[in-house]
């Protein structure tokens, strides 16, 4: 039998990267599994709203209206008997060939022989005092909320943190009708033009970003040095801040979104067996691949949860990964060599952006002791220090003797900032500290829910 006939190929996630590798598998007539936690395919950044939703795509996506809607109808397509899609699905965990899966009907599995990953990206945050308060959101909250149900999660917002993002939801609140009282960046204005080289990479996204930033007008503020969010019992007051000068400020609220660019979404990789290394670029832990996406035997991986590299980008490793594939099982794959130009040039955009906004470790050395670093189990920057005092100053052992990161969201909020508390305090780097070992489940499972042993 040929490796058409047998091959049994899985792709978790149905955002930009998913949706290519899908769509190079059909056309080479296999068909794949997709999972995906959407009822529909876009991923985030395509993210669709309900059926009858008033609101039309131009409004919804921008610029890249067209591009959302080209890969809505392309999924769509091939959901119609091309591939088999199990939307609203977590997976939960996996081994030995196997996904196990959460999802409308509760748990099932699903054999593989192959597995692409697609897992996107979750926001990066900075604990700040006061962030674990009701009202307080990551940026991509916001814009999902803002996608998916037209809703603004506040009357009076301010936003604060560094890179596209940032600048992007602003612009969307505003055109909404949102009313956004401030923009703070934590990146100066000095850091952002150090990037300049990399953004020319892409001349026309950069000028476009350039003309969100303008339209903020003095709602944006570089290099600002954010101190605490003021709450009452029902969520944010206001927002305190020092500019760049170090001026003092107040500005009213009832709702903040934070976010400093992305944070890999890797622990579905790393039970696959997956290998990780430090990027100093990123600061934090990214799968060791291949050009092609390769990053074990059957397991490839695109898209953010792989590279930090944005929606177009991850188009582009979809497709990579799907051409491994074909040609790990003996099948003919189309050409690579163009993708792999265009994503060097990518790649190029993407060190730009990280230079330019870069990750505020400094605020992570000075923060205060009653801070909460870990918001799912309120955990304290103090509480962090003590348990590296006694000898835990690796991240595993720090989180089995303070609770860092055994929380719901399973350190994905807190890792980071938690590698940065427990390297400071033990007088070390971010990357001596490790990685915390993901676990099953990685996502939350209604308390009946069964648990496969692993």
């Amino acid at each position: 039998m040929s490796g058409k006939d047998t091959a049994r190929i899985a792709i978790v996630g149905a955002g930009p990267a998913g949706i290519r590798a899908a769509e190079v598998l059909v056309a080479a007539g296999l068909h794949p599994i997709v999972i995906d936690e959407g009822g529909r395919g876009g991923g985030q950044i395509y993210r669709r709203p309900p059926e009858k939703f008033t609101r039309s795509p131009a409004e919804l996506y921008g610029p890249e209206a067209a591009k959302a809607s080209a890969l809505h109808e392309l999924f769509d397509r091939m959901a119609e008997g091309r591939l088999t899609h199990h939307p609203a699905t977590s997976v939960i965990a996996l081994r030995d060939g196997v996904l196990h899966t959460h999802g409308p009907e509760g748990p099932k599995t699903i054999a593989y022989d192959r597995l692409i990953l697609a897992t996107g990206a979750s926001d990066r945050v900075v604990p700040i005092p006061g962030w674990q308060n009701a009202g307080v959101y990551s940026l991509g909250a916001a814009q999902i909320a803002l996608k998916a149900q037209g809703v603004a999660l506040g009357r009076r917002i301010v936003l604060v943190g560094s890179g596209p993002l940032l600048t992007l939801v602003a612009a969307q609140l505003l055109k909404a009708g949102a009313h956004v009282e401030a923009v703070l960046d934590t990146a100066s204005l000095s850091e952002q033009a150090s990037g300049f080289g990399g953004l020319l990479a892409r001349p026309g996204m950069a000028l476009r970003g350039l003309a969100l930033r303008v339209a903020l007008g003095r709602r944006y503020r570089a290099g600002i040095a954010p101190e605490r969010i003021e709450t009452d019992e029902v969520g944010p007051v206001a927002f305190h801040w020092r500019d760049s000068r170090g001026h003092s400020h107040r500005t009213p609220c009832d709702m903040v979104g934070m976010g400093w660019h992305l944070r890999a979404e890797t622990h579905l990789a790393g039970l696959a067996g997956c290998a990780f290394e430090y990027s100093p670029r990123w600061r934090q832990w990214l799968p060791r691949m291949d050009r092609l996406g390769r990053a074990g035997a059957g397991l490839y991986l695109a898209g953010d949860g792989s590279r930090l590299l944005g929606a177009d980008a991850a188009e582009v490793t979809g497709r990579l990964a799907a051409a491994a594939c074909l040609q790990d099982i003996g099948l003919s794959a189309p050409s690579v060599t163009a993708d792999l130009a265009e994503l060097a040039r990518l790649d190029r955009f993407a060190e730009g952006l990280a230079r330019s906004f870069p990750w505020p470790e400094a605020m992570l050395r000075d923060i205060a002791d009653d801070t909460i670093v870990c918001r799912c189990e309120n955990i304290t920057a103090g509480s962090i220090r003590a348990v590296v005092a006694r000898g835990a100053d690796e991240a595993n052992r720090a989180k089995s003797l303070s609770r860092l990161g055994m929380g719901r969201c399973q350190g994905r909020y807190c890792e980071l900032a938690g590698a940065a508390v427990i390297a400071t305090a033990s007088g070390r780097e971010p990357q001596d500290v490790g990685r915390l070992r993901p676990q099953a489940p990685v996502r939350p499972l209604p308390i009946g829910a069964s648990i496969p042993k692993l």
